[in-house]
């Protein structure tokens, strides 16, 4: 019998308070039936960067609103699911928990099964959500808070391949930004900025491309800007528009440079695999997370993936950053395969998706590193 799940999804792992309804007839391509996101940039805007008191405050204030609206919009009343969703970690804890009591609540007062969701997850299965990819698939998750290359056999089956030892690209641009004195979140600000600069003028360094592993540091680039910035401004006694929209285009070269080459490094272990696993399925390279938005960084992985023959998927920018739709759909994949959780489900700062494999160092000032 073809069964159909419709899951409420739930989503406040950092600064974005959502709610979203998802549906999905067996066999056929899922539905979004609604999508509510409260952002909180203006909260935070004067702090340069997110505060998680705040945070979990706003987040307590909006999720109800958000999951009001979510089902309003859907047209759907709690009879009419068949679980809810939560993001459980990884995340800034206050946020986290504040949406997986809510979760409880919900599934306490109306019956509905309750499936937490490691948020990364979310990022990861997001292009089965968007395109219906097939596992298994390479997936890079490029985001403020974590980058990683990423097998994805299957909706728990996660084998990293490599991420960032210490900031996230996303970090990287924010900081580039409040170095240059341009408004947050720094990945627009800088790609604006970039356009009117020239790449070739500064010369910044290329991070661990001399390691033929898949790990990636953006924590140096950031240190070469700020060198790079107080000698212009010794010399000349301070920064011309040129002279900074030139050092944005250097910058976000290089993290585009060095993306693409640990991106073809990951294609190759991927694609060995894939092809003894596999090889009737066709070979794809999903990107997600806020960064993947980034003109010259999809560019560039498009170019390279034309080059190897790989499908290039990339989601609609409103299902990279954070939202519940994803956290909606990881849960109605895990809730197919008979995934249920109990009223013990507990809040997580940390949650690697690959339980294999070493945990990265560092941590990021958007959440805490996989």
């Amino acid at each position: 019998m073809v069964q159909t799940l419709t899951i409420l999804g739930l989503e406040s792992s950092c600064d974005d308070t959502a709610a979203a309804v998802v549906r999905q007839t067996e066999g056929q391509q899922a539905e979004i039936l609604s999508s509510i996101v409260f952002g909180q940039t203006e909260l935070h805007s004067a702090y340069g960067g997110v505060v998680p008191e705040i945070a979990a405050r706003a987040h307590a204030e909006k999720l109800d609103i958000s999951v009001r609206e979510a089902m309003q919009a859907a047209g759907l009343t709690f009879s009419d699911l068949d679980a809810v969703a939560v993001t459980a970690g990884p995340g800034l804890i206050g946020g986290v928990m504040s949406g997986v009591m809510c979760a409880k609540g919900i599934a306490a007062a109306s019956g509905l099964p309750l499936v937490g969701v490691n948020h990364l997850a979310g990022h990861a299965l997001t292009p089965r959500l968007t395109d219906g990819i097939a596992f298994p698939y390479l997936m890079l998750l490029v985001s403020g808070g974590h980058c990683q290359f990423l097998i994805a056999r299957g909706p728990e089956d996660f084998t990293r391949l490599g991420g960032t030892i210490d900031d996230a690209p996303g970090e990287a641009f924010d900081k580039a930004a409040r170095l240059l004195g341009l408004p947050q979140p720094g990945g627009p600000s800088v790609q604006k900025e970039a356009e009117t600069g020239d790449p070739k003028r500064f010369r910044f360094p290329r991070p661990l491309l001399d390691r033929a592993d898949c790990n990636l540091s953006f924590s140096g680039l950031k240190t070469a800007l700020m060198r790079l910035r107080d000698q212009i401004v010794a010399e000349k006694g301070g920064l011309t528009r040129q002279d900074r929209a030139d050092m944005c285009a250097g910058f976000q070269q290089a993290i585009a440079d060095v993306l693409t080459a640990k991106t073809r490094r990951a294609l190759a272990l991927y694609l060995e695999e894939k092809a003894q696993i596999s090889p009737e399925t066709p070979p794809a390279l999903a990107v997600a997370g806020g960064v993947a938005a980034n003109t010259q960084i999809r560019t560039d992985l498009m170019d390279l993936c034309t080059e190897q023959q790989v499908a290039f998927v990339a989601p609609p920018l409103a299902l990279c950053t954070d939202n519940a739709a994803m956290i909606a759909y990881a849960g109605l994949e895990r809730f197919r395969t008979g995934a249920r959780d109990g009223m013990d489900l507990a809040a997580r700062p940390r949650w690697p998706l690959d339980q294999s494999s070493p945990s990265m160092l560092g941590s990021g000032r958007k959440g805490a590193k996989a």
